[in-house]
């Protein structure tokens, strides 16, 4: 039985009470050196908030890290920004308070609220889940080195595949779209995007999922060293995974974003968003909104796509009275 089969028994069996319980806990966790708790939560500082992000090799971490000199620099909140295992994880994160923002994946946005899609929130909908505002495709990128052989998707049977982190949105999209073109008999792996790029440099995997707009950093670095090949999703395999999952998104990355990828690669991109919880105050959403959002200039990360006319395109899950307040002024 391959362990795909195994993961999704044990992702049944913690349920959502294990997502919660993910929180804090991932292996690119935060050590708390900015002078926080280290354990996401303020002190009781009403002024300090905790923004979790995702793998310090994909894009989360660091535009999370610019959003939160442009938050500092425009209010009166300092944001502890928090290095974690992404989507899955975060949603357990807001879901118990340790966060209070958060980038999460749009599509595990909707499963999350409505208790549905994945195991893990099979009839355990986490109901204060709140949306803040979409801001730029997930590509979804299946990469490989040039000497293991596998040019399609279909060349991945019984290989070793890092399927994302633990918990993660990327986990649940490659378990998605292997699921959806009859992959089943492979190896699975659990890393973040950088320790991934580091198992294919050695050899340890044969592939690698990683969902993030690009280009992403781990693969730019892995591209200036190896031989890579970007495996397309494309064609009846692109129709067939938007078939079973209606939140993928046509997408293509451009020839050139990677070392040595002279022609562009079709794939499929889900959505990134901000979330947060209910139990945030409204002028503490709403404030934090603005200030990103009125100063989309002093960002450098995805500017092609994080704009205000588009910060609702994508939205999946109710609206926090905070952004609300924000986007309807």
């Amino acid at each position: 039985m391959s362990s795909y089969r195994t993961r999704r028994r044990f992702v049944k069996a913690t349920g959502v009470a294990g997502v919660a319980a993910l929180a804090g806990c991932s292996g690119n966790g935060g050590d708390g050196s900015d002078g926080s708790d280290g354990d996401g939560s303020d002190g009781g500082d009403s002024s300090r908030l905790t923004w979790h992000a995702g793998g310090t090799g994909g894009t989360y971490f660091p535009l999370s890290n610019e959003i939160k000199t442009v938050a500092e620099a425009n209010t009166d909140f300092a944001l502890n920004v928090q290095s974690t295992g992404a989507s899955v994880e975060n949603v357990g994160s807001l879901n118990d308070g340790s966060a209070d923002f958060a980038l999460i994946q749009n599509d595990i946005a909707s499963f999350a609220k409505n208790g549905t899609g994945i195991d893990a929130f099979q009839d355990n909908a986490i109901e204060n889940l709140r949306g803040v505002a979409t801001l730029y495709p997930e590509t979804i990128t299946l990469v490989t080195l040039a000497g293991n052989d596998i040019s399609s998707v279909a060349d991945l049977s019984g290989a070793t595949i890092n399927t994302g982190d633990l918990g993660s949105g990327t986990q649940v999209n490659a378990q998605q779209i292997l699921e959806s073109l009859g992959i089943s008999d492979y190896n699975e792996q659990n890393a973040g995007f950088s320790q991934a790029s580091e198992q294919l440099a050695n050899g340890d995997i044969d592939a690698a999922f990683v969902v993030g707009g690009w280009p992403v950093g781990a693969i730019e670095d892995l591209a200036n060293t190896n031989d890579l090949e970007i495996v397309s999703i494309a064609g009846d395999n692109r129709e067939a995974v938007k078939e079973d999952a209606s939140w993928f998104a046509d997408d293509t990355i451009p020839s050139g974003t990677y070392t040595g990828v002279d022609e562009a690669v079709e794939t499929v991109a889900v959505q990134a968003m901000i979330a947060t919880n209910a139990e945030v105050p409204a002028d503490t959403v709403q404030t934090v909104t603005a200030a990103i959002f009125d100063n989309l200039g002093e960002l450098t990360i995805k500017t092609d796509f994080i704009t205000a006319d588009s910060a609702q395109d994508g939205m999946s899950i109710e609206l926090h009275e905070g952004a609300a307040a924000y986007f309807d002024a």
